[in-house]
């Protein structure tokens, strides 16, 4: 019984204490300035796409689990439609490169995976998490040519409204 309080109260201080500091990005934020390696290993800039075309950023929470590796799959089904609306589609977890890069050969995944070890971009983005902090949270973001953050969809189920979601305002954009 007191082992359960303890797992309950250490869960919830984890995670208002993980989430209380975090700056959410939001609606109109300009998206903040980061630099990860991608599955290949190179170092990828945010800056070198800004300007240049729309983004889609997504944040998962695990390179092949069941939930992630179908919203995973469908941007990869999807790839050619946002391709035509002038989009990069950038996946972000807090996995290892190997992960990440067994993961996309795995899939046949033919978009950037950012590797966040430590989830410093996730709390950049103010990304939240889900039951009590143990589990990262599920949030794509679509960012215009400009840098503003035009839309944002967060739901750990949902994974196809994601893809859905994006497409629909992409096409909006253009």
């Amino acid at each position: 019984m007191y082992l359960i309080i303890y797992i309950a109260l250490f869960s919830c201080f984890t995670f208002f204490n993980s989430t209380q500091n975090m700056k959410k990005i939001e609606v109109g934020s300009i998206v903040p300035q980061f630099s990860l390696k991608d599955q290949h290993g190179n170092l990828f800039s945010i800056d070198s796409v800004l300007g240049k075309k729309n983004l889609v950023i997504y944040f998962y929470p695990k390179d092949d689990s069941p939930g992630c590796t179908k919203e995973a799959c469908y941007f990869r089904d999807q790839f050619e439609v946002f391709t035509e609306a002038d989009a990069l589609i950038i996946g972000i977890s807090g996995q290892s490169i190997e992960s990440h890069k067994k993961f996309a050969e795995k899939y046949r995944l033919s978009y950037t995976l950012l590797s966040d070890e430590g989830n410093k971009i996730r709390k950049l983005f103010g990304v939240p998490t889900n039951l009590f902090g143990l589990l990262p949270g599920r949030v794509t973001y679509v960012i215009d040519k400009k840098g503003k953050v035009v839309f944002i969809f967060d739901s750990q189920t949902q994974t196809k409204k994601h893809v859905d979601d994006a497409l629909a305002i992409l096409k909006g954009l253009n």
